[in-house]
């Protein structure tokens, strides 16, 4: 069954209710990499109990829907959908425990033709359950590679971010684990392209592939440590452009660019020559 254009931009995404706890914070930053020195006192904050704090990248963890474009009624083909593009906006500090909530909505729906695929725009407002007090706004796009050409609209699409072309002034390397993507699943994207080797052979990838979320989680990180210091509150926001899978066990080498608060970035994976994030802005203050 093909794309239905009105029923999917209407469709109805129930409000997920999410219960947090110091567990859940610690292994999504194991998941994303931190840890690997286990005496870094850095990074120790994110994976051990006292003075726990969340990754700012957790925040597009939170409120997660799950694979609610899997329903059959949506005309998606599930095999077929990778990750487009993500973003967050930090509105208070993100707890490490705690009960919030996340009300995700469509935004956008976009056909770029038979041969092209579709684009799927989400936006997802967490919130603290108690309180209602609003803790981040995420955005996301889903590329369905198997799903244009339903006779939908062919935009409107945000334009890229646009990047320096002088050279970065900052460079930071961070290795992937080969586990990587077995242990990002647990924080809630349990998607079979990321731990069945058939099940990606048959989406046309050689073996299972990285998250993209813990491909962006790896970018941010780099973003953390090269120009926050480790200091969460100083991360406020970021977006991003998928541009190509990574393989658990590569390292990621993410070019920063930084002109007052705004930081363009870009992630590659060396090894391959591939650039896997592009068109990156974060805000840090």
């Amino acid at each position: 069954m093909p794309i239905n254009y009105q029923r999917l931009i209407n469709w109805n995404i129930p409000e997920v209710e999410q219960h947090l706890t110091r567990r859940d914070t610690i292994l999504y930053a194991l998941g994303v990499g931190l840890g690997a020195d286990p005496c870094d006192p850095d990074e120790l904050k994110f994976v051990y109990e006292p003075n726990l704090q969340a990754l700012p990248t957790m925040s597009i963890i939170l409120g997660y829907p799950g694979p609610w474009h899997a329903h059959p009624d949506t005309g998606i083909t599930r095999s077929q959908v990778v990750h487009g593009e993500q973003g967050f906006r930090i509105h208070r500090a993100l707890p490490v425990e705690g009960a919030v909530t996340g009300r995700t909505r469509v935004t956008g729906v976009v056909d770029k033709g038979k041969a092209k695929g579709a684009l799927v725009m989400t936006e997802c407002a967490v919130r603290e359950k108690a309180t209602g007090y609003p803790i981040c706004t995420l955005t996301s796009t889903s590329f369905c590679r198997a799903d244009g050409g339903f006779g939908g609209p062919d935009g409107p699409v945000k334009a890229p971010h646009p990047l320096p072309k002088t050279p970065p002034q900052h460079v930071c390397d961070l290795p992937t684990l080969s586990q990587a993507a077995l242990i990002y699943r647990l924080s809630g994207d349990y998607n079979p392209l990321h731990a069945d080797p058939e099940y990606a052979r048959k989406a046309g990838f050689k073996r299972p592939i990285l998250h993209g979320r813990c491909t962006f989680s790896v970018a941010g990180h780099a973003i953390l440590k090269t120009l926050c210091a480790y200091d969460p509150a100083r991360f406020v926001a970021m977006e991003g452009r998928f541009s190509a899978p990574v393989y658990p066990g590569e390292t990621i080498r993410t070019e920063m660019w930084v002109e007052g608060s705004a930081v363009s970035f870009r992630s590659t994976v060396p090894a391959r020559g591939v650039t896997v994030l592009d068109h990156g802005l974060a805000e840090i203050c």
